[in-house]
């Protein structure tokens, strides 16, 4: 794969208009107040996969419309303090997996969180999280990209984001995590949902920002043939008459806007060559962040960002920031 998508020195420009509906703010609040009806009932079984150096456990709290979502909580062996706490999203098509995937943070002395995606998780890891359309819906493209896309209301990506805010409160009350130092973790659908979830949850002390999806659907779905995105692109080619209606729905997830809203230091990551996450739509969002913030940049790779190498980046900045 070839560069194609705009030169560095534009990208590092490009903040385009954010064409946001007028209630923006008072639908978010809303779904927020509705899952407060719900009691968390957060719950932390510890569980025994041979990992003596980590302590595991199955995690369970009330996400969306007061369903179950599943996750891990590792923390290292013997922890006698609080703890720092990553709380991390999943990229597309994945699932919380096992607790053998999960081992990087814990490894480095945090708390870490990884939530289950909600109707995911059967692509490339293992997922235990139905995904439950309360709202109604819509016929879609196989996937969630689609789901429910004909209103903000039932759309897929209402649900998980108000999951995400969930998990956040969950890995708050777990006795070995520090409640005032809890940062947010993601690639890609994993880095748009820490996007919206930091400005959904202000109280957060820093998000990681990797290869981020969901970011300015509109300049996405035209210049890339790549799915997830391409499931936009199959559906609107498919229902002609309700093209400005996906794209309305859509302008209440974008993670620009979520950036122009979120104020907490954030470290992201692009690929110059990512298909799957155009660098103008991460610029898109970045460039609209409104808190400290940097970026590092990989020239010649395509999804897989940073890999291990943004993972360095990424230990170096959390203990730079907790000590």
């Amino acid at each position: 794969m070839a560069f194609f998508d705009l030169p560095i020195s534009e990208l590092k420009k490009y903040k385009p208009d954010r064409n946001e509906p007028q209630d923006f703010e008072s639908f978010w609040q809303d779904t927020i107040d509705a899952i407060k009806k719900y009691a968390l009932d957060e719950r932390f079984v510890k569980k025994d996969y041979g990992l003596t150096a980590v302590e595991t456990f199955d995690v369970s709290f009330k996400g969306y419309a007061g369903q179950t979502i599943k996750g891990w909580l590792m923390i290292p062996a013997g922890t006698k303090r609080k703890l720092p706490c990553v709380v991390e999203f999943i990229g597309y098509g994945g699932g919380r997996g096992f607790p053998i995937e999960h081992l990087l943070f814990a490894s480095a002395g945090f708390a870490h969180l990884v939530m289950d995606t909600r109707g995911q998780g059967s692509k490339w890891s293992v997922g235990d999280t139905p995904d439950i359309e309360v709202d109604g819906g819509n016929a879609q493209v196989p996937g969630v990209m689609t789901r429910g896309i004909l209103d903000p209301r039932t759309y897929y990506y209402r649900r998980l984001y108000m999951d995400g805010v969930r998990a956040v409160e969950a890995a708050r009350s777990f006795d070995a995590v520090d409640s005032e130092k809890i940062a947010l973790c993601g690639h890609s659908q994993g880095a748009g949902v820490a996007l919206a979830v930091s400005a959904l949850d202000p109280s957060i002390s820093t998000t990681l920002i990797n290869e981020p999806f969901l970011c300015h659907f509109r300049r996405a779905v035209e210049i890339t043939d790549s799915y997830p995105y391409y499931e936009i692109v199959d559906y609107c080619r498919t229902h002609r008459n309700k093209v400005e209606t996906v794209f309305q729905t859509l302008s209440y997830f974008d993670g620009m806007h979520f950036a122009a809203r979120s104020h907490v230091p954030a470290l992201f990551s692009v690929a110059l060559m990512d298909e799957t996450c155009p660098p103008s739509t991460v610029y898109a969002a970045y460039n609209h962040y409104q808190g400290p913030k940097d970026i590092h940049v990989y020239e010649f790779n395509q999804h897989d960002g940073g890999g291990v190498f943004q993972d360095i980046e990424n230990l170096k900045y959390l203990h730079n920031l907790w000590g």
